[in-house]
C-alpha cells in the first residue's frame, strides 16, 4: 500500500495510506476513507490533537474493507462519451480485414484484455466474410466477445483484490 507524508493545519505530520484523504476546513477537522462507501473520521478537536486517533481508526476501518471489498481497479463500466457506437466498454469492431491472396475481406470483433500488473492483450472473435456475415452471426460473435471480456475483467479484479490484500499483510507485519 502507499503511503504519503500529510500535513495538517496544527503543522501535525502524519504518514498517511492510499484511501484516506485529510478534511480541513473552518467546520471540519477529519480524515475521510474512500474506500467502498465513504466515511468520515472527525477529530473531535479544534486544535487537531485528535487527529492521530481519528487516521487510526479510519486506517483500522481501511484494513477490514481490504480484507472483505474487491479493490477498486480503475477498469470503466461505461463507454466514454468519444466511442461512436454502442459496443459494450473493451469491445470494438466490427474490423474489416483482407488476408493477403484472398479477395473477400473478413469481419472480427476486437477486444482489449486487461491484464493485473501488466500490458493489456487483444484477441479478436471471427464474424464472418462480407458474403457469410448475418445478423445471426454478428450477434453470436459479440455475446461471446462479450463473454471473454467479462471473464478477464473478473481475473483482473480478482489478481487485483489479492495483491491488494497481500499488500496490507505484508505491510502490517512490517510495522509489527
Amino acid at each position: 500500500m502507499k503511503y504519503r507524508e500529510v500535513v495538517i493545519f496544527s503543522g501535525h505530520r502524519f504518514q498517511v495510506p492510499e484511501h484516506v484523504q485529510r478534511l480541513d476546513s473552518r467546520n471540519t477537522r477529519a480524515w475521510q476513507l474512500r474506500y467502498g462507501i465513504w466515511k468520515t473520521f472527525s477529530d473531535h478537536t479544534n486544535d487537531g490533537s485528535g487527529a492521530e486517533g481519528a487516521l487510526a481508526a479510519a486506517v483500522e476501518e481501511l484494513h477490514k474493507r481490504i480484507d472483505r471489498l474487491p479493490a477498486p481497479t480503475g477498469l470503466r463500466h461505461e463507454n466514454s462519451s468519444s466511442k461512436n457506437n454502442d459496443l459494450p466498454v473493451g469491445i470494438s469492431g466490427p474490423i474489416s480485414h483482407t488476408r493477403k491472396g484472398r479477395r473477400v475481406a473478413e469481419y472480427n470483433f476486437g477486444i482489449t484484455i486487461p491484464r493485473y500488473g501488466d500490458k493489456p492483450t487483444n484477441k479478436s472473435v471471427y464474424i464472418g466474410t462480407e458474403n457469410t456475415i448475418t445478423d445471426e452471426r454478428f450477434e453470436e460473435a459479440l455475446a461471446k466477445a462479450v463473454n471473454i471480456r467479462k471473464k478477464a475483467e473478473k481475473a483482473y479484479q480478482a489478481a487485483a483484490t489479492k495483491a491488494k490484500r497481500a499488500d496490507m499483510h505484508l505491510k502490517a507485519k512490517a510495522s509489527a
